[in-house]
């Protein structure tokens, strides 16, 4: 038979296929012989079933597959099953959680109290000198070596439980703004009087050692940060840092508003002042949030919505939104003459609207006007539309160096609860805007009620430089720091805002991993819809080699993780705060969205009370919802335990060791192995996991023989090519034997922290224990896995293949998986294996996907149901488009930036700035630079490929399993390409058999290429304003009966017809000294 078969392969041409059926995936062998008519399907079955058995010999040997099932199956007897209970578990874990937040509520309330009994007591000195540390100046030495003015010694000392940063956990220390002089009266009293905070953080920290950062940010904008650091500028020497920036303090300094910014784009607004105001309104958009609303209406002659998608409504402040109207605003220009009145008509109509039909934050709302001039009566129209309750505060902006108009622009803010300020350079603008929050912090400070906010997830690349520690995802609980005193009561005067950092994944501690299953996960979620934590949340892109977080990152939406809830009965049951539970069939992308699973999940969610933040926890049917629990005692369990080819999954809490700073070092194991030996017995260690970590060391311990017995059996240069043979369990346990020396291994990264997919971590199970669990025990799953280039940053296919299969339990009728194992092969023996089962030898091309090695076949294969074609979506998908980008930095970073900018500007320039600012004034002059001329003199515009976040389609192809083997051929023209299709047993492989010499290239190749989903202008604008169920804050202050609303930047008590006589006849001495 052998004789004959090889006789036919070499007299009849064909093209062999070895597929490994991965789903999405297909890793193909290919061999090219001469053409034939026909290709009998015994031999096939033949090829199949030899190369076949061959390949399960192999692993089933080396895996020792067969010894461990043994195992677990003499243990059953001894085994019980339990299901979980999802409600409960939800609970349980909600209810950690809560007391876990609490303790840091609980950290910012002595901060609050401590801050505002130090200024109580404090009497302000406009002469008052004090040498504070400041972060950036500590251990610095001038040219003699002496410590430099705010620089003295600071002694720092690297630390494990914050980042390995080099910190001071005695002391907290100052950072200023490079815009703010850090000398300044201001500073140096409030800098004096929080030194108060040093005892109380400390104090914090000794009763939570979980506790992070712990910081006082002024409304002064000084920045003091427990425990204290050294604080490094940024490339360009600077630091943009500013606290009064962040979300954290913006949110706890207001309540939610409704905003809508009058940008005055007439004529005389040109050049610097076009910039100026430019810079003011993304300043403002940098201040809102995700409560918070807003839209930009542009006025000269007319009135025109930036976003005409948004005429006649608001949209929520979140990040994609912010940065859409930065763009929008970027393309303006100025031109015609300047009527705000229809502006003003407009934004009162739309706010009215909205504070009526129930949208909106339903609570502060404002007008922000940006002009540098108005001579026009407006007393009708604050009359019609706010007068005298005024609802609608107008914060008025004077844009320039002229003055002419000051007193009217004081005049709207004054009379409508606002303020005004006039901003004339650049460097004015960051001080200026910030008004705006004090003055609607006030209610809330006169009533004194210091309300609890916690921010969405976010990274703090601002505050630390190092990619380390700004790529951690954190959430912020602060409360707002009021002056007592009773002279400045009615004044409200905030002195700034309090705060913790909580980073999330040690939040999702608090749901330990091995209660959920191998499907299973955990979530969170804010009051807006959006996602806190999710196995799935892909914060980070890749830029070239360059990591980055998204632009939109901590604005996705559940329905864009889940996206197959397409009623949103999920989204709103958890937005909403309730408790229940949801089931829903859902197609799970796995290993970079090559494959996918079908399972069915089990949603179980809770609200954690006195938070905005809800909790879902996800249990897959079938082997997901049930637990096996193994009893072993200490003794039998330990020798096993502590053996070197044992690891435990590092990631996973067995025993909490960030609390003593003895314990931090330790891993996990070594933690388990310290307490179950009496060497700590105060570590504070998770009972039940290490019952079944015991359990499952007992039972795996004999294959550590098994392993070492094959290896010495294996000749020295090991021409079975098994590289590496493993094992996981559910408690996280794994155990592996190289049977190679490590510098001979092909894939170095397998099974350590390098290749996260390969290992047990917070958020899943290793990829080869999930995709074997999907399988019946004893069949094993192969795939080829992509190994990314540290030069080119482009997937490789690797040298190694990874099968594996599962191990499960029953007990009454009751089955639970309580392990996988595998091996890695080599791929030159996946292939000599496959040569001498087809008794043949060629070339090959392995582990590309079928479809894009032949389209022709893949096409037919679909059409005859062998495979079927799935579609999945991306809503976190990156996408390059063209911008305009330019060669220079981006100067609006800080005011440092600007201020430079200004000066190259004022000195290319100094004729014509003359000109523009003289007495007389040119109000609408011409010959003012363009305003990118200030920012980019002497740069050139280039297109560039950026990437912007997206919405993608990509295709996963389903192998039927029913189907054992398939027959068939396609017509290419002037010629007919016959192939058969075989499955090899007990795997996930496919043997397919084509002819070699049939042109079929009319067949376009099958990709799994993703596709950007593009919407037309109409479905685009109408999901931009879609407004999405949202839980708005409980708390809301809008105005106080005891705010005094005189203090306003400008004097109030100016008539507006005294005004516009005194304008009247300021132009008319004017025109006559021109004349």
């Amino acid at each position: 038979m052998e004789k004959r078969m090889l006789r036919w392969c070499f007299e009849n041409g064909l093209r062999l296929y070895f597929i490994l059926r991965i789903i999405c995936s297909s890793c193909c062998l290919l061999c090219f012989v001469k053409a034939q008519s026909r290709i009998p399907t015994e031999i096939v079955q033949l090829w199949a079933s030899e190369f076949g058995g061959e390949l399960n010999s192999i692993v089933t040997k080396y895996s020792g597959s067969l010894l461990l099932q043994k195992k677990y199956k003499d243990v059953e007897p001894f085994i019980r099953i339990e299901e979980v209970d999802g409600v409960e578990l939800v609970m349980q874990f909600g209810e950690k959680m809560k007391e876990m937040l609490g303790r840091k509520v609980e950290a910012v309330k002595r901060l609050v109290d401590a801050a505002e009994e130090a200024d109580l007591y404090h009497k302000y000195d406009m002469n008052f000198e004090f040498d504070y540390y400041n972060s950036v100046l500590i251990n610095e030495r001038d040219e003699n070596r002496n410590y430099v003015e705010l620089g003295n010694e600071f002694i720092l000392e690297v630390n494990e439980h914050f980042n390995n940063l080099p910190v001071n956990t005695s002391l907290s220390n100052i950072q200023v703004p490079t815009n703010v002089y850090n000398k300044d009266p201001d500073i140096l009293n409030g800098a004096y009087w929080s030194e108060a905070l040093n005892a109380v953080f400390s104090e914090n920290f000794m009763k939570d050692p979980t506790l992070t950062w712990q910081y006082f940010g002024s409304s002064t904008g000084f920045f003091r940060l427990y425990p204290g650091i050294k604080w490094m500028p940024d490339g360009n020497g600077v630091i943009s840092f500013d606290c009064r920036n962040r979300g954290w303090y913006i949110q706890a300094a207001t309540s939610p508003k409704d905003i809508i910014i009058l940008f005055d784009i007439s004529g005389s607004m040109k050049g610097l002042r076009m910039t100026i105001a430019k810079h003011t309104i993304n300043t403002i958009l940098d201040t809102l949030g995700e409560n918070d609303f807003v839209n930009i209406i542009a006025y000269s002659d007319y009135i025109h919505y930036v976003e005409p998608c948004f005429e006649g409504t608001l949209v929520q402040a979140d990040r994609d939104n912010r940065e859409h109207f930065k763009l929008l605003v970027d393309k303006l220009n100025a031109k015609g003459t300047g009527v705000v009145t229809k502006a003003l008509i407009e934004a009162f109509r739309v706010l009215n609207k909205f504070n009526e039909t129930g949208q909106g934050s339903l609570c502060n709302q404002a007008i922000m006007l940006i002009t540098d001039g108005a001579v026009e009566d407006y007393e009708s129209v604050f009359e019609q539309y706010n007068w005298p309750d005024c609802k609608v505060r107008v914060f008025t902006y004077l844009i320039g160096r002229e003055v002419t108009f000051a007193e009217y622009v004081k005049w709207i803010a004054c009379n409508n609860k606002g303020y005004y300020t006039h901003i004339s350079t650049l460097a004015d603008v960051q001080e200026n805007v910030m008004e705006y929050l004090h003055v609607l912090s006030r209610p809330m400070v006169i009533s004194h009620d210091h309300d609890i906010i916690w921010t969405e997830a976010y990274m703090d690349n601002a505050l630390f430089q190092s990619a380390a520690h700004s790529l951690l995802l954190m959430t912020t609980v602060a409360m707002p720091v009021f002056s007592r005193k009773n002279e400045t009561r009615a004044h409200g005067i905030l002195l700034g805002v309090v705060g913790t950092d909580v980073p999330l994944k040690e939040l999702l501690k608090l749901a330990p991993r091995y209660k959920l299953g191998v499907h299973g996960y955990a979530f969170l979620n804010t009051n807006n819809g959006y996602i806190l934590a999710h196995p799935d949340l892909r914060p980070l892109y890749k830029d070239g080699k360059k990591v980055k977080p998204k632009p939109n990152y901590n604005s996705v939406d559940i329905s864009e993780v889940e996206w197959e809830d397409t009623d949103e009965v999920l989204r709103t049951a958890m937005v909403n705060g309730e408790t229940g539970s949801f089931s829903m069939n859902v197609k799970v992308p796995v290993d970079e969205g090559k494959r996918v699973l079908f399972l069915t999940n089990d949603y179980f969610y809770t609200h954690i009370d006195d938070t905005p933040f809800s909790l879902c926890i996800v249990l897959t049917r079938g082997h997901g919802e049930s637990l096996f629990i193994g009893n072993i005692s200490v003794e039998e369990g330990l020798h096993d335990i502590d053996q070197p080819d044992l690891t435990l999954a590092n990631e996973w809490i067995y025993c909490v060791t960030d609390i003593d700073p003895d314990h931090r070092k330790l891993s996990q194991k070594e933690a388990v192995i310290r307490y179950l030996t009496g060497q700590e017995p105060d570590l504070e260690c998770d009972e039940e996991l290490l019952q079944e970590v015991l359990f499952d060391a007992v039972v795996t311990a004999p294959l550590e023989a098994y392993w070492t017995a094959i290896a010495m059996n294996i000749s020295e240069n090991n021409e079975d090519g098994i590289e590496m043979a493993f094992l996981g369990t559910r408690a996280g346990l794994m155990r592996s034997y190289p049977f190679i020396g490590k510098e001979k291994s092909s894939n170095k990264k397998f099974f350590t922290t390098q290749d996260k997919h390969s290992i047990f971590t917070m958020d899943h199970f290793p990829l080869w224990y999930r995709r074997a669990a999907e399988h019946p025990p004893g069949h094993f799953v192969y795939s080829i896995a992509f190994e990314e280039d540290m030069v080119s940053g482009k997937k490789n296919r690797s040298k190694m293949i990874t099968a594996s299969t599962a191990v499960s339990v029953t007990v009454s009728k009751r089955m639970a998986i309580a392990a996988a194992v595998g091996v890695q092969i080599n791929l030159s023996l996946m292939r000599q294996k496959f040569w001498m089962a087809t008794q043949q030898s060629n070339d090959t091309d392995t582990g590309k996907f079928l479809g894009e090695v032949d389209g022709s076949v893949m096409t037919q294969l679909l059409n005859m149901g062998l495979f079927t074609e799935v579609k999945l979506y991306d809503y976190q998908a990156m996408c390059k488009g063209a911008t305009n980008h330019h060669s220079g930095s981006q100067p609006m970073l800080s005011p440092f930036y600007t201020i430079l900018a200004a000066l190259k500007w004022f000195l290319s320039n100094l004729f014509i700035f003359f000109v523009e600012f003289n007495f007389c004034g040119l109000w609408n002059g011409e010959s003012l630079v363009n305003a990118k001329t200030v920012f980019h003199f002497g740069h050139k515009h280039r297109k560039v490929e950026a990437f912007q976040p997206c919405n993608t389609e990509y295709p996963a192809f389903v192998y039927d399993h029913t189907i054992k083997e398939a027959n068939g051929f396609i017509e290419c023209g002037d010629c007919q390409k016959i192939f058969v299709v075989q499955n090899i047993e007990n795997s996930n492989l496919l043997l397919l058999a084509t002819e070699a010499y049939c042109d079929c290239s009319i067949f376009p190749p099958v990709t799994l290429e993703p596709n950007e989903v593009k919407y037309n202008a109409s479905v685009k604008c109408e999901r931009m304003r879609t407004q999405k169920l949202r839980r708005r804050p409980n708390a809301c202050y809008a105005f106080h009966p005891e705010e005094n609303a005189e203090e306003c930047g400008g004097a109030s008590g100016i008539s507006l017809a005294g005004m516009l006589l005194l304008l009247n006849v300021g132009v008319a001495v004017t025109v006559a000294v021109l004349q």
